[in-house]
């Protein structure tokens, strides 16, 4: 297994490139090396850091008959590692892969990992006071193509707001996400979006009023934004290494929604991120860490099905076809899992769960101009 490098500093431009994050591989039937990229700097990838950490990918991989790598990848070079066939697996933000894939990027999803991280933002002493009233406004976004853009257009779309190719009704403006909150608080842009944790602490400084929030917003609160995938080689070719995988994921996220502050405390021991705990548990149990397969098949669907009514997927796009095509299921691996305190875990129909998203309360201070906080999905 490659030794993974500690990380000693927090990169708040790396979330920008997880909107690239896809997994590509070369893999084989068994007996090649199944190889899962991951990466450090980032708070909510907390679900693979687990499945590291408490040893779920040894467990399900040496059951499997299996050997895998864990390969530390730069993000921001993650689409080469694609071109060249470096990684069978990897994990990142929805929204932001799914163009990507209608682009011909050829990977399929396999579970979710968690919801929530994105927030939309207006100055306190603006007229815009909810997410409609930034029609025929400059909206300051972390890049045009950004998971945040596509929930975004998905949002204005459901409530009448051109923002297709041939009407669009909103001005989209690309900032360094950390820049951001400056340009709002500048008067450069009249609304802003936003990722944890650079969105609760810009909230926290600048007095913005919330405008939208994934977490919460009856369109999003139930799916994933943050999703596992397999490059359909790997799919294809080596079934049980991608169901094995997929196991360890759900152990994961499952151990995060049950203990996020265990889990902040082992990502801080094992260098994925820095930060202080306690602000980082507050981030973390925002999230909904309920993994699941099924749900994650329906946010796919969803997305994929508003993406076609706004016309930014391929029009002759049959999306029954494309979902089958891009979302896998394997034998023997469940919908959901539930941790246990005496550390095993229960299957669960993550339909019929009635999760209680961790709710400790901490209180939250951190610099939104500054690096020192852990991104979110990388």
């Amino acid at each position: 297994m490659i030794r993974l490098k500690k990380a000693v500093a927090l990169g708040i431009s790396a979330v920008l490139a997880v909107v690239s994050m896809a997994g590509c591989g070369n893999s084989g039937g068994k007996g090649e090396v199944f190889r899962v990229g991951t990466a450090n700097a980032s708070l909510c990838l907390a679900g693979l850091h687990m499945a590291q950490d408490k040893g779920y990918f040894d467990e399900e991989f040496k059951a499997a008959g299996i050997e895998y790598e864990l390969v530390e990848i730069d993000v921001q070079q993650t689409a080469d590692l694609v071109a060249s066939g470096k990684i069978d697996a990897c994990v990142g933000l929805a929204g932001g892969l799914i163009p990507q894939i209608d682009n011909g990027l050829d990977i399929s999803f396999v579970l979710g990992m968690h919801t929530g991280c994105t927030k939309y933002y207006a100055p306190a002493d603006s007229d815009i006071k909810k997410i409609e009233d930034v029609k025929g406004k400059r909206i300051g976004v972390p890049g045009i193509s950004d998971s945040s853009v596509i929930a975004l257009k998905r949002k204005l779309f459901s409530l009448g707001i051109g923002v297709s190719p041939d009407n669009m009704e909103i001005e989209l403006v690309p900032y360094n996400l950390p820049d951001l909150p400056l340009a709002l608080a500048n008067g450069a842009v009249d609304a802003i979006a936003l990722h944890d944790p650079v969105a609760t602490a810009a909230e926290q400084e600048y007095g913005f009023t919330k405008i939208l929030d994934t977490t919460e917003d009856e369109l999003f609160n139930d799916e994933y934004c943050c999703a596992a995938f397999v490059t359909n080689e790997a799919a294809k070719k080596n079934p049980e290494a991608s169901a094995a995988y997929t196991r360890a994921l759900l152990k994961g996220c499952a151990y995060v929604q049950a203990h996020p502050d265990e889990a902040v405390k082992l990502q801080i021991e094992n260098g994925h991120c820095s930060g202080d705990p306690d602000n980082n548990t507050k981030i973390l149990s925002s999230f909904n860490y309920q993994p699941s397969v099924s749900k994650m098949e329906s946010t796919f669907r969803n997305t994929c099905d508003d993406l076609s009514e706004i016309g930014d997927l391929k029009t002759t796009r049959d999306l029954d076809q494309f979902t089958a095509d891009h979302f896998k299921k394997f034998d023997k691996v469940p919908d959901s899992y539930i941790y246990n305190e005496d550390g095993s875990f229960t299957e669960a129909d993550s339909h019929d769960l009635s999760v209680e998203v961790y709710s400790e309360h901490h209180s939250l201070s951190v610099d939104a101009k500054s690096g020192e906080m852990p991104s979110c999905c990388g």
